[in-house]
């Protein structure tokens, strides 16, 4: 075949796996609603990585060679989104047996991954690093788009779980407020850490 699927299938799993805006939005969701309640957001958001998966795989990166700016526009937009989803996150109190509202839905976890800037760059290097010269766009493409979704399709719902099983522990706690900031501040760490530390 012409992408090296185990060694990409490795990757993957380590990049999904790991912490970084979108496991910590599922975390906090977990937390905040509890798993069952999430599961239309974590399926959002492992669907959602398509969303980047084929543009990035029939030519996007083309246009980013003759339009940088756009970018360079995604990266602050990208920024600005995390950031936000952090304040957000901060301020989030968990379930105590209270009406918690309405938790994200569906399409609120579909948006995650095109604007979280560590899906672009594992995307982009699944690419680069993974797929053969000269390999077919849709073989190439699809490869890429099915390891990914299987990895997230796996990994996702268990950082929503954690965020459940977390809750349960320090919900109405005098921890609960730290353990809100702390999830802020990772995720936001997380995000300038691929933004300009080079990491994925």
């Amino acid at each position: 075949m012409s992408v090296a699927v185990t060694s990409f299938a490795i990757f993957a799993a380590s990049q999904v796996g790991t912490p970084g805006p979108a496991n910590m939005a599922l975390l906090a969701t977990g937390a905040r609603y509890g798993f069952r309640l999430a599961l239309p957001f974590v399926a959002g958001v492992a669907l959602g990585k398509q969303l980047v998966i084929w543009p990035v795989g029939f030519g996007l990166m083309e246009l980013a060679e003759r339009a940088p700016w756009v970018f360079v526009a995604l990266k602050y937009a990208s920024a600005g989104y995390i950031i936000w989803l952090a304040w957000n996150v901060a301020n989030m109190r968990l379930k105590t047996g209270e009406p918690a509202g309405d938790a994200p839905g569906f399409l609120a976890g579909l948006i995650v991954h095109p604007l979280n800037p560590k899906a672009w760059a594992m995307i982009v290097g699944g690419f680069t690093a993974f797929v053969a010269p000269g390999t077919p766009v849709l073989e190439a493409t699809a490869t890429i788009a099915l390891v990914l979704l299987a990895c997230q399709l796996l990994l996702h719902p268990l950082w929503a779980l954690a965020g459940d099983a977390i809750a349960r522990t320090v919900a109405g706690t005098k921890f609960e407020p730290y353990l809100m900031w702390s999830l802020a501040g990772l995720t936001v760490a997380s995000v300038l850490f691929v933004l300009f530390g080079g990491g994925t």
